[in-house]
């Protein structure tokens, strides 16, 4: 069973929030919490979909292994973002990538034959998912673009202005290595702009520990 504030989170979610009362007590009594250890597996990849998922508290890592047992992260989810639910609606599904937290990390699964079965009597929660999953795809679309045009150095700066918003200094929420996977940057090439960056006294970099040194200087490198 899930608690109160469980509940009361589920409910503020885009996915959740424009349910009738009668589909959030279907929704609930068909979500499970799933606490996870660091770098304990959540699924993998080939799969077959069974849940759909949302982060209550800490990260969770989505990730590709090549045939040459590359690891590439397409994405970090973090708390309040749901992850696998466009898979409810294809017939015997598999989960694409495969699903890690980096850290302790508390899940909530949600049934994905159940929830579709909600659907059936509620077409403007379609429309939301729908809308949901196109905003999705733009982000997505963004990225590859962002791929294309952009080197490592500006994806790295502007990662950097985006997480550190009005802030100084801060911390990196994910290991370096990981973040240069999800940044598409060669392990080799990300601790160059690293160096760089610290060089150009853009930024002084301590572990995880970060401090924007010359907020102007990291904006130029974002815009090249």
């Amino acid at each position: 069973m899930i608690s109160p504030l469980h509940k009361a989170f589920i409910k503020n979610i885009h996915l959740f929030n424009e349910l009738a009362d009668n589909q959030l007590g279907q929704v609930y009594d068909h979500a499970r919490i799933c606490n996870l250890s660091k770098e304990q597996p959540l699924f993998a990849q080939g799969e077959n979909v069974e849940k759909f998922y949302m982060v209550y508290s800490g990260l969770v890592k989505l990730f590709r292994v090549s045939a040459d047992g590359q690891e590439k992260v397409i994405e970090i989810v973090t708390p309040g973002q749901t992850f696998g639910e466009a898979l409810m609606f294809l017939d015997h599904a598999e989960y694409p990538v495969s699903a890690t937290a980096l850290n302790e990390a508390e899940v909530i699964a949600f049934d994905s034959r159940q929830f579709v079965k909600m659907l059936d009597g509620s077409s403007e929660t379609c429309l939301l998912l729908l809308g949901a999953m196109s905003q999705r795809i733009r982000g997505l679309v963004q990225e590859i673009d962002n791929l294309s045009v952009q080197n490592g150095r500006h994806r790295l700066s502007s990662y950097l202005l985006d997480l550190a918003g009005d802030r100084s200094c801060f911390k990196l929420p994910v290991p370096k290595a990981v973040l240069a996977s999800r940044l598409s940057i060669q392990p080799e090439t990300f601790s160059r702009i690293i160096k760089q960056l610290k060089t150009a006294s853009a930024i002084n970099i301590d572990g995880s520990n970060v401090e924007i040194v010359d907020r102007d200087q990291l904006e130029e490198y974002a815009m090249i």
